[in-house]
């Protein structure tokens, strides 16, 4: 199920912090994709108005994301808490405050 947090980005990511009550595990890694994906999509937004240099930003931006997302739902469906560096502590912190 933790896999399944990253499926859609941040929108699965919402709905299993949503939906997902019990297990820390897949709460932990909807929170990181809420956080992680949701900043990539603002970014690439804000990046889209600058011409030139944004765009190719944004490219960039997005084909990192692309790879991490594919690392990220692998790691998750091999059972692995693995937290992106300073995402997934800030997923930690935030989780901790839902309580």
């Amino acid at each position: 199920m933790g896999a399944a947090s990253y499926l859609l980005g941040f929108i699965t990511g919402i709905i299993f912090l949503l939906v997902e009550k019990e297990s820390k595990f897949v709460r932990f890694h909807a929170m990181q994709s809420t956080i992680l994906f949701g900043g990539i999509f603002i970014a690439n937004i804000a990046l889209g108005f600058v011409p030139i240099l944004g765009w190719i930003a944004g490219l960039l931006i997005s084909l990192g994301s692309f790879v991490l997302w594919i690392v990220l739902m692998w790691k998750a469906f091999q059972g692995e808490m693995y937290k992106v560096p300073y995402v997934g502590d800030l997923a930690e912190q935030q989780l901790a405050k839902m309580k």
